[in-house]
């Protein structure tokens, strides 16, 4: 299973990319997490100036790939919580500053 998150556009510009690949005994959940998301019915993305465009894919070995593009302004509910959990699996560890 692998999940990407891709954010683009705001004020400059700039494109971020997260990734989260989850352990196997992690799996049920991030399959309630993308499931849970309405995949078939999505929001019309709204373009503009300085507005975050999401895409967010989603593979499973199980089921086809889910793909959708979202703008900022639908990035609620049942989406935000997977890229939230997304961005949180991908975010670097830091280092111990034990000592």
């Amino acid at each position: 299973m692998v999940v990407t998150v891709v954010r683009s556009g705001g004020i400059a510009g700039m494109r971020r990319e997260w990734r989260a690949e989850p352990a196997p005994d992690a799996v049920a959940r991030w399959t309630a997490l993308i499931d849970g998301c309405p995949w078939d019915d999505p929001p019309a993305v709204k373009h503009g100036a300085d507005r975050y465009q999401w895409s967010i894919r989603a593979r499973r070995d199980d089921a086809p790939v889910r793909e959708v593009r979202l703008g900022d302004d639908s990035l609620a509910g049942p989406w935000r919580t997977l890229v939230d959990e997304v961005r949180a699996q991908s975010r670097p560890r830091r280092p111990d500053r034990a000592g």
